[in-house]
């Protein structure tokens, strides 16, 4: 069952924070829906710019109606990840997304206001909600790239401020995590006491965390051993998960973790299988692999064993 983040997040809120993953094609798609149902976890299904680019649009939509009816006991929201206006409006006149990122992050304070105000009345009128950027995450990922001497701290003035004056739904704030495999080096870490003032500012208002892949060294060297050259990745503990959940972040978002799950499994099958040139026995594997790595996180972010608790709240509103 689609649903709004709006949903999601009232029911998570202060509580546990709910897990927002990019998907890309079939394998992530079935593998994301048996680890949250594995876990009993709502969660959020994310389409990048780069995810819709990689096949067809329609495509990654036809793969998540075809999930949603084998498994019609998830409770999940469809979302845009790192939009622009131009693709939020696609998403919101498609009928399909339930929720929307504008990411102006990147303009100057007035323009990022003005718009994701733009963006949030064309949702708003189509029932779909947004969520927005204040501040600048530093790293790579897909189109967003930002030097780390360009990163910005989300202003927790100013986050009070945005919000009034957007009216968007939820605000995903910069608080010391980055974009792609190489997040901190160093002193740098998570900055709670920067997402402490903001929760002060904006009470009960759901926080979003991008960047927030744990960048697990197991999979790190299992891939190294196998061929890989990633050198000096690291990432955000997930034990930091709760703490964050408790000062009023909702939705936490994941993908490199995934993407490393994804090498680790085909470095090491083909590695250890040369003869084989079937897609699918690796493919099975991945699978599996995939929904044990979703279910791990939602033990880490308080959201495993909720999905009955949201779909008594759901339920309620039908």
């Amino acid at each position: 069952m689609i649903v709004t983040t709006k949903e999601l997040f009232k029911a998570a809120y202060g509580k546990y924070a709910i897990g927002a993953y990019n998907i890309n094609n079939l394998e992530q798609t079935m593998g994301l829906f048996r680890g949250n149902l594995d876990s009993q976890a709502p969660f959020i299904i994310q389409i990048s710019k780069g995810a819709r680019s990689y096949t067809h649009k329609l495509m990654l939509e036809a793969l998540i109606r075809a999930a949603d009816q084998i498994f019609p006991e998830a409770i999940f929201a469809v979302h845009l990840d790192h939009g622009d206006e131009e693709t939020c409006y696609d998403c919101i006149n498609s009928g399909f997304y339930s929720s929307v990122m504008i990411d102006a992050s990147h303009e100057d304070f007035e323009t990022n206001i003005a718009i994701t105000r733009r963006v949030v009345e064309a949702a708003h009128a189509k029932g779909v909600v947004v969520e927005a950027e204040l501040g600048q995450l530093g790293g790579v990922e897909e189109h967003v790239a930002v030097d780390e001497a360009d990163a910005k701290l989300t202003d927790p003035k100013k986050a009070r401020e945005f919000v009034e004056r957007t009216g968007c739904d939820s605000l995903a704030v910069a608080i010391g995590t980055s974009h792609g495999a190489y997040k901190f080096s160093g002193s740098q870490g998570l900055r709670f006491d920067v997402l402490e003032q903001i929760q002060k500012e904006l009470p009960g208002f759901p926080l979003v965390m991008h960047g927030s892949s744990s960048v697990p060294q197991e999979e790190v060297e299992r891939i190294n051993a196998a061929g890989g050259q990633l050198k000096g990745a690291k990432g955000v503990d997930e034990n930091s998960f709760r703490r964050a959940a408790e000062l009023g972040v909702t939705k936490v978002n994941i993908d490199t973790d995934g993407r490393l799950v994804w090498t680790r499994v085909h470095r090491e099958y083909f590695r250890d299988h040369p003869e084989n040139f079937d897609l699918r026995p690796i493919g099975k594997v991945f699978m599996a692999e995939y929904a044990k790595f979703i279910a791990h996180k939602n033990e880490k972010l308080g959201s495993a064993g909720k999905l009955e608790e949201v779909r008594k709240l759901v339920m309620q509103k039908v």
